[in-house]
This record gives C-alpha cells, sequence and structure tokens, in this order.
C-alpha cells in the first residue's frame, strides 16, 4: 500500500506548477498592461492640455503629438512614432488628442486567447476646451 503513493508529490508538482506560473506570468503581463493603459492616457491628456494652454510649445498638431511622445515615459517612442500613435485635431469640445498603441502580451499561451493573436489595442482620447 505504501509503494502505491510513491511519486505522487512529484505527479501533483507536475500538474500544479504550470497552472501556478501561467497564473503569476499571467498577472504581471496584466500589471504591464495596465500600467502601459495609463501611461498612454497620461501622454495623451498632457498633449491635449499642452496643446490648448501652451501654443508655444505645442501650437500645432504635430508639435502636440511629438509632445505626447515626450511625455509618455517608459514606453520606448520614438519622434518617429508621434504620427503613426498620435493624432491631433480640433474638436466640438476643444482640442483633442487620440493614442493608439499595439500591445504585445509576452507570455506565449496568451497567443489564440486575444482578440488579434499575441497583440492587443489600446485607446486614449483626451480633449481639454480651448
Amino acid at each position: 500500500m505504501w509503494r502505491a503513493r510513491r511519486g505522487s508529490a512529484a505527479l501533483e508538482y507536475g500538474i500544479v506548477l504550470p497552472v501556478f506560473l501561467m497564473f503569476i506570468f499571467g498577472a504581471f503581463d496584466c500589471g504591464r498592461l495596465i500600467w502601459t493603459y495609463a501611461t498612454l492616457s497620461r501622454a495623451v491628456d498632457a498633449a491635449a492640455r499642452c496643446r490648448a494652454v501652451n501654443t508655444a510649445t505645442c501650437g500645432t498638431g504635430s508639435a502636440a503629438e511629438s509632445y505626447a511622445v515626450t511625455q509618455a515615459w517608459g514606453l520606448g517612442l520614438s519622434a518617429a512614432d508621434a504620427h503613426t500613435i498620435f493624432t491631433a485635431s480640433t474638436a466640438a469640445c476643444g482640442m483633442q488628442v487620440v493614442g493608439t498603441l499595439s500591445f504585445g502580451f509576452s507570455i506565449p499561451w496568451f497567443y489564440g486567447w486575444a482578440p488579434t493573436g499575441n497583440a492587443t489595442t489600446l485607446t486614449a482620447t483626451a480633449c481639454y476646451p480651448s
């Protein structure tokens, strides 16, 4: 009877470990997703406010888009990304800036679960009255 229990701990470890690691690394990736969205949202807010208040720095749409890149700390954006990620325009609500960024999950087993494979699109919009 005691022989039948040998190896059961290793079997349980082998079953539980992948699920536990998926949960832990999934929590890390979700935290990174939330941080990226908060950073994008903060950059869009700052650029919309700059466009409405500080016309010397952000008087044009392209200047506001470039300013948004400087406010997206930690995302690793370059000046060339300004026009592809951020769009500044004048709307009924005032000066509007929209940021769209593709977020790639770093966990390989998320592939196929997200709407576009291993990536999802984050969009943030801010409008500041002028």
